[in-house]
Order: structure tokens, then C-alpha cells, then sequence
């Protein structure tokens, strides 16, 4: 993620940057020593995705004071 949004593994903490998912439960996090997106909380499908075929779970990056 931080090679995509052109940040260096620093700019992660320095500029607050964060993954947020919909909801109280936050499933992503990112990696501050790789940038890489990470599963923060296990994911039970059954859960959260009762009767629907395709699940979706949906995530935003939050990147504070730099875009």
C-alpha cells in the first residue's frame, strides 16, 4: 500500500496513515514495518456474510496531512 500511494515506510506513522472498515469491528490494518495491508481481526464469512453470495468487505486509507 505504501508503494502504491508513493510513501515512504516512515510516512506511515509520521502522517497518520491507517485503514478503516465500515462498522465498529476494523479488519485491516497496515503493516508499519512493511506497508503492507494486513488482516487486523479474524474474518468469519458465515458471520458476516449471512446469505449473500458474493461478500464484500469494504476498507478505506486514511492518510492524514499529505494527499
Amino acid at each position: 500500500v505504501a508503494k502504491d500511494l508513493g510513501l515512504q515506510l516512515q510516512d506511515i506513522s509520521d502522517h497518520g496513515v491507517r485503514a478503516v472498515s465500515e462498522g465498529r469491528t476494523q479488519y485491516f490494518a497496515l503493516h508499519e514495518k512493511t506497508g503492507h495491508l494486513v488482516t487486523a481481526e479474524r474474518i468469519d464469512r458465515e458471520q458476516l456474510c449471512v446469505r449473500v453470495q458474493q461478500c464484500v468487505l469494504r476498507c478505506e486509507l486514511i492518510v492524514e496531512g499529505k494527499m
